[in-house]
Order: C-alpha cells, then sequence, then structure tokens
C-alpha cells in the first residue's frame, strides 16, 4: 500500500498516507483503538472499500481496480460467516465453484483444507451442529480452500472465551508459518497482536505509529502513544534539563532529578513523558544493578497475584505507578503505608514525547 488515504466525506481522513510493504510469508497485524483506521485498511485490501488516494499492489501488480472476488485474497471474520443451510463441505466447496474449479479437484482440496484445521471428520456436518472454536476452524479453512496469496483476519477470535482464543492463537500462526501463508490481521487486543505477529502496525489516528516486531514495539515505543497502548506503562512528567548523546536529565514535575534516554524530545526546555515498564523496577536493593536510578515511593497496595506481585506506588506524584515483582523467596511483601526506595537503570526510562 503505497500513499494511501481514505475519505467517506470528502473531508475527514479516516486513514492518513499509509504506506505498508510486506513480505511473502509474513504475519503482520494491525493494532489500535476502535475508529484509527485499522478495519478500513484491512477493508481496502479486500477491495470492499476504495482508496481514496494512493495504490495498492499485490505481486507488484496494482488491484486497486480490481474486485474482491478476482483479487486472490481470502478473509476471516469474526462471526464467521458460514452458511447455516450448506454443510461444512459444502461450505468449503462454495469458493471453489465460484472459480469454475471442477468436482475432483474440489473434492480434494477440501478435504485437505479440513485436514490442515483438524477437522476432518465433521465435512457432513451443518455449522449449528458446531462450537464456536469448531466454526472459526472450519472458516479459516474456507479461507485456505483456494490457496489464497493473501489472507485476512478481521478480529477473527473476539467471539471466543478467553482459553479457547488463547489456544486459537497458537494453532492460527503455527498455521500461517508452516504453510508460509502471508497474514493481516486485525485487533485491539495488545496481547493477541504481541502473541501472534511477526510485526505489528500500531494504528491511531489513521496513520501508523509504529511498525515494528513485538519485543521491539514493547522494548522501544517510539513515542507515548504506543508506550501506552502496548503493555503496562509507568509515566512521570517532567521537563528536559539537559540533553547529552544518548542520555537526558529530565527534571520531573516534583522536583526529582532522573537520567532517561532521550527518543522523542529534541530540546531543553521541553516537556516530556517518561516511560518505564512495570517489570524493570525493583524495591529489593540486593536486585538493584550498579548505575541504577533511585526514588522514594510510598506503598499504596499491594497484591499477591500468584506467580507475581503487584505494588501500585506514589512515586513522584504519581500514584498509579505500578511495579511487577517475581514471586520468589527473597523478594519482600509490603504493606500499604510503608515508604521504600524504588530504582531502574536509565537505559530502561525513555523520554517521550508529552502529548
Amino acid at each position: 500500500m503505497s500513499a494511501c488515504k481514505k475519505s467517506y466525506d470528502g473531508e475527514t481522513l479516516v486513514v492518513k498516507d499509509l504506506n505498508l510493504s510486506l513480505p511473502k510469508g509474513e504475519f503482520l497485524t494491525m493494532l489500535g483503538p476502535s475508529g484509527s483506521g485499522k478495519t478500513t485498511c484491512l477493508m481496502m485490501l479486500a477491495g470492499f472499500e476504495t482508496a481514496t488516494h494512493g495504490e495498492i499492489k499485490l505481486d507488484g501488480v496494482s488491484i486497486n481496480n480490481i474486485p474482491p472476488h478476482k483479487r486472490g485474497i481470502a478473509m476471516v471474520f469474526q462471526n464467521y460467516a458460514l452458511f447455516p443451510h450448506m454443510t461444512v463441505a459444502e461450505n468449503l466447496s462454495f469458493p471453489l465453484e465460484v472459480r469454475k474449479i471442477g468436482k475432483s479437484d474440489r473434492e480434494a482440496k477440501v478435504k485437505r483444507a479440513l485436514d490442515m484445521v483438524e477437522m476432518g471428520a465433521f465435512g457432513g456436518r451443518r455449522p449449528a451442529q458446531l462450537s464456536g472454536g469448531q466454526q472459526q476452524r472450519i472458516a479459516l479453512a474456507r479461507a485456505l480452500v483456494f490457496e489464497p496469496e493473501l489472507v485476512l483476519m478481521d478480529e477473527p477470535l473476539g467471539a471466543l472465551d478467553k482459553q479457547l482464543r488463547e489456544k486459537m492463537q497458537f494453532e492460527i500462526t503455527d498455521l500461517a508459518h508452516r504453510l508460509g501463508i502471508t497474514v493481516v490481521y486485525v485487533t485491539h487486543d495488545q496481547t493477541e497482536a504481541l502473541t501472534m505477529s511477526d510485526r505489528v502496525a500500531v494504528f491511531n489516528d489513521g496513520r501508523i505509529q509504529q511498525l515494528a516486531p513485538p519485543d521491539v514495539l514493547y522494548e522501544e515505543p517510539e513515542n507515548s502513544f504506543v508506550a501506552q497502548f502496548i503493555g503496562e506503562n509507568n509515566t512521570l512528567e517532567g521537563t528536559i534539563a539537559e540533553i547529552k548523546g544518548d542520555t537526558c536529565v529530565v527534571k520531573l514535575d516534583g522536583g526529582e532529578v532522573i537520567d532517561a534516554k532521550p527518543v522523542n524530545v529534541t530540546k531543553v526546555g521541553e516537556r516530556t513523558r517518561v516511560s518505564i515498564r512495570p517489570e524493570r523496577v525493583e524495591y529489593n536493593k540486593d536486585r538493584l544493578q550498579e548505575g541504577a536510578h533511585t526514588l522514594k515511593a510510598k506503598v499504596l497496595e499491594f497484591i499477591y497475584m500468584g506467580d507475581i506481585f503487584r505494588t501500585r506506588l506514589d512515586v513522584a506524584g504519581n500514584r498509579d505507578f505500578i511495579i511487577k515483582t517475581r514471586n520468589a523467596p527473597d523478594q519482600a511483601r509490603l504493606t500499604p503505608g510503608t515508604e521504600i526506595e524504588i530504582g531502574w537503570l536509565p537505559s530502561d526510562c525513555r523520554a517521550l514525547d508529552a502529548n
């Protein structure tokens, strides 16, 4: 997709200057809040929406003027979109019939697709006789049956319960990588995006805010929106007091001074929102690494969560500062009201834009 834009009223752009390229076999997730433009982009790829400006190419060939059913692109929806009056096998055979594929080839392709999703014994059943997870497998098999160049998935697991959703996440990614399928997946679930993707495009206000592998997205957010939207994040407000190479000095609004990595700030006097992940903060002095920066904090809430302790603190005026620590024999359980000292490495602290 090159310099693509989309407007429904001729004035307001829902998608703004989208430039996106996918290598064959990649699993790309479009992640963002409602109204951010991710689903509109998916619909433009599918051909259900037309780009107001820009070009969409598949294997180097423009598909802007090619109707959806001739693009060689498959789509999986949240509501499965299976025909209730047809059997499972008939549902899978339908897209092959539309493409004028002969009966014997159709039967072979249907069997292969059902075996891919471990549903070979269900060909004679109707959708109403299947569970939600089984119906989603059939919807996936139908998308793969005609061997598309690209598979688009729009919140395909949104209707499933948590346990089944997690199981299907691994099944879909395993199948996609095993078959070398190129997938564009839309979700608003950040955990799903981090778990399943080769790369994630974070959308907001019609633009891609950052496009990167999941670990880079989480560890190295490029702006405040990405830092806040991906995973849990602590922020401290302040002003840039000094910039020295790959480090800057931030004077927090409460008067404290800390070092951070300047990411989206350029000059002294600029307002900043400092970002620190909860698991990078330590309160056990024996575990503090050399060079760690420390601040005073007051314990407001201590929650035992089995494998981890989750503690809410008052730090430099932020009463929702969270730290997560592993449940270990040498990790103290904190009491609300206690005043402690916490610390983290300056390299784990990012000075981002204030917006």
